[in-house]
């Protein structure tokens, strides 16, 4: 493929959705030949198409987006979670609900798993807490809103084995989430570059968003960081990866580090 079009590709998806293949061109050209094939185009026929049809993007994106996910993902941070943050938020002074938001949720694991953990707790009815997921690939999102998880899948490899039982009804070849958990999460699309449609999503008390800004340059973790900033209330938490850090980029955000979990929370 020629280099220079690649490149410009690059580009597109770079301010497009921040996954940044700039420096990675191999990469891109392995993961998007498939599709050229499909369509029997040349690259630079592509990059014309993709401009004369928006919604190709969905495609692209399902092409490049990691959707590597599974339920209780990090669990000291969901302990902490559970055992610390829930029992704050219930002793509050406020009748508003609980708003969490799952950031780049994927098929859902994560937020189920923040539903099944509130539900276990009892400390919050479920009528008093809303917990949204969202991601910018709508087909990991028809799955998410679905709940069914094949018995194979890799989702349930730290799941609690009673919590089969008790969350989930079981299929032939798989288990679907129960309606008690999935009426506790609704689902979105959402680009986090988008500032508009990120400036719509706004009081929340806690925002997971774990294992994804590693895909980013720091120019556009900032971004990111900065916007889940304005999205937070005062004293809100913010959850990323083990991986990912903001501490010195000056957002705003407190660090803390305690009892084996490792998150930020705006200032109150």
């Amino acid at each position: 493929m020629e280099s220079f079009t690649l490149k410009q590709l690059g580009q597109l998806v770079y301010y497009y959705c921040g996954l940044n293949y700039l420096n990675n061109i191999d990469s891109l050209e392995t993961k998007i030949t498939p599709r050229l094939q499909s369509l029997s185009l040349s690259l630079w026929e592509y990059m014309k198409f993709l401009d004369n049809n928006p919604n190709e993007w969905d495609q692209l994106v399902e092409i490049l987006t990691i959707n590597e996910t599974y339920f209780f993902r990090e669990d000291k941070q969901l302990t902490y979670f559970k055992d610390n943050i829930l029992p704050k938020l219930k002793n509050r002074n406020s009748n508003k609900p609980i708003k969490i938001w799952s950031a780049a949720c994927s098929t859902g694991e994560e937020p189920y798993s923040l539903a099944m953990l509130i539900l276990d707790s009892g400390l919050i009815e479920p009528k008093k807490v809303q917990i949204i997921g969202t991601d910018i690939n709508k087909k990991v999102l028809t799955i998410a809103k679905n709940g069914t998880y094949s018995k194979r899948s890799l989702s349930f490899r730290r799941i609690p084995p009673e919590w089969l039982n008790k969350y989930f009804r079981e299929e032939e070849d798989a288990y679907k989430v129960k309606d008690s958990i999935k009426d506790m999460v609704d689902f979105h699309y959402v680009n986090l570059l988008d500032k508009e449609k990120m400036s719509m999503y706004h009081d929340f008390d806690i925002i997971f968003c774990r294992n994804v800004l590693i895909y980013f340059d720091q120019e556009t973790i900032r971004k990111v960081a900065s916007s889940f900033y304005q999205s937070l209330v005062k004293g809100g938490y913010l959850f990323l990866g083990h991986a990912e850090n903001i501490s010195n980029m000056n957002i705003g955000f407190n660090t803390i580090s305690t009892e084996g979990a490792f998150f930020y929370r705006k200032g109150e």
